[in-house]
This record gives C-alpha cells, structure tokens and sequence, in this order.
C-alpha cells in the first residue's frame, strides 16, 4: 500500500503550506506553474503527523481543484498538471549547510521520486523524495506556514518567494538578509545578481507591489550598503488593515 498523508480540511485554498526554513531559503529550482502543483500538493500533507517511513508519501490533485484554487481555465490546469508531470521528478532543491566556509556543503536533493499522470482523468499524484519529507512533515521548529490562498492569486515567482521569506518572519514583520542569500531565495537571474538597478527594476520592486495589491502587505524596503557596495536588504511589513487576506 502506499501512504498519503492528507488534512481534514475540505478547501485547497484555505489549507496551508508548510515548509522547513530550509526550504523556505533554498533555491527550489521550480517554474510558476511548477510551484503551483508542488505547494498545492504540500497543502494536503498534515505537516504534524508522522509518516510511514516505509512507504512514499503521496500526494493526489486534481485539476478542477487546482483550476478553482489558482483562478485558471480548466484546460489551462489540465496541460500544466499533464506538462508538470513530464519535468517535476528531475527538479531539484539546492542549499548549503550552515557553517565556517571551508566547511560549507552544497546539498542538492530532489522534489519527488515519483510522478503519475492519469491521461483523461485530470489528476496527477506526487510521491515525495524521502529526504524532503522530514522538512514538509512533523515539523515542530523552524518552519514556515501561510495560507494556500495568499499565494494563489499571484502572478510572479518572485512574488511568492518573497511571501515565503516575509511569513518566515511575519511575527516581527522584518527581514535582514545578505544580498547573496535574497539572490538564492529569490533565485534572481544572473543579470540581476550582476546589477543592483535590475535587481530592484525585475524582481523586487514589481513583487512589491504585486504583494501589496494582492495580499494587503504594506512593505518598505531598503538596501545595506557597505560604502557604495549592497551588502544586503531590509524589509519591514505588515498587514494592511483595509488588505482582505489576514496572515
């Protein structure tokens, strides 16, 4: 038999996603579409239950739910779950492990080690590498949880990584980071690593204001500098009280 680990909740949108900050920091090598399919699938897991350690843990969803979840066309779902399927297996999670640099590890792991696709029944069926498991399930420290829904209605990746980064710290509403880990997080292109101007033009700016329109955040942010040179970024946050999505 195999083992699925699901919540009792019966709205995808209303369920939560719920990450390690390991993960939440890691560059998650997915596209949008991707990230769509994957954090709807880590919805349905029950992030404090135990898992069968001898038996993958499998996710099924459906492409009318995925649709209603994510505000697309039924067709539209159907081609990116049929699409998903032939691509997600050889994504991978990329992160260092912490330490004294010489001692610093490069991990990189897969997101599933098994992925179905039912042709004409429009559903796809994840089973979980067994080395992500322990950072979407019995979760008691050092995670990160929001709703389904604060994401759904985004249209940029770098919108919702910055979501993640922002939950990650929702309590205190600021987050300090090197800029060499907002790159990771982000997983910014290598033209906006190179330049701040694109960096603020492509990516920070536009999620910015994409989060504020969308999840009622009032952000402000700024860069660190040593000298003329941007070591690393702040942001503060917090909700809009006129926003309609409570964090």
């Amino acid at each position: 038999m195999i083992k699925t680990i699901v919540t009792q909740e019966t709205s995808l949108p209303d369920r939560h996603v719920t990450l390690s900050n390991v993960l939440i920091r890691a560059a998650q090598g997915l596209t949008l579409a991707e990230k769509r399919i994957m954090s709807a699938c880590i919805a349905q897991l029950d992030s404090k239950r135990m898992p069968d350690l001898y038996k993958p843990l499998t996710v099924k969803l459906y492409a009318l739910d995925f649709a209603e979840t994510f505000g697309i066309h039924p067709d539209t779902a159907y081609d990116e779950l049929q699409s998903a399927a032939k691509v997600l297996r050889d994504r991978l999670i990329r992160y260092e492990n912490p330490g004294a640099p010489k001692n610093r590890r490069v991990v990189e792991m897969r997101w599933v080690g098994r992925v179905t696709y039912a042709k004409g029944e429009g559903w796809l069926e994840l089973a979980f590498w067994h080395e992500v498991v322990p950072h979407l399930v019995m979760l008691r420290e050092k995670f990160t949880s929001y709703r389904l829904s604060q994401a759904a209605g985004l249209r940029s990746l770098y919108s919702w990584r910055m979501l993640e980064l922002m939950m990650q710290f929702k309590s205190t509403g600021l987050v300090r980071m090197s800029i060499e880990d907002f790159w990771d997080s982000v997983e910014a292109p290598a033209s906006c690593r190179k330049d701040f101007f694109n960096l603020r033009n492509r990516v920070i700016e536009p999620a910015v204001k994409e989060l504020a329109s969308k999840d009622g955040l009032l952000i402000e942010w700024k860069p660190v500098k040593a000298g003329r040179k941007v070591t690393g970024l702040e942001f503060r946050f917090s909700p809009n009280p006129q926003g309609a999505l409570a964090l």
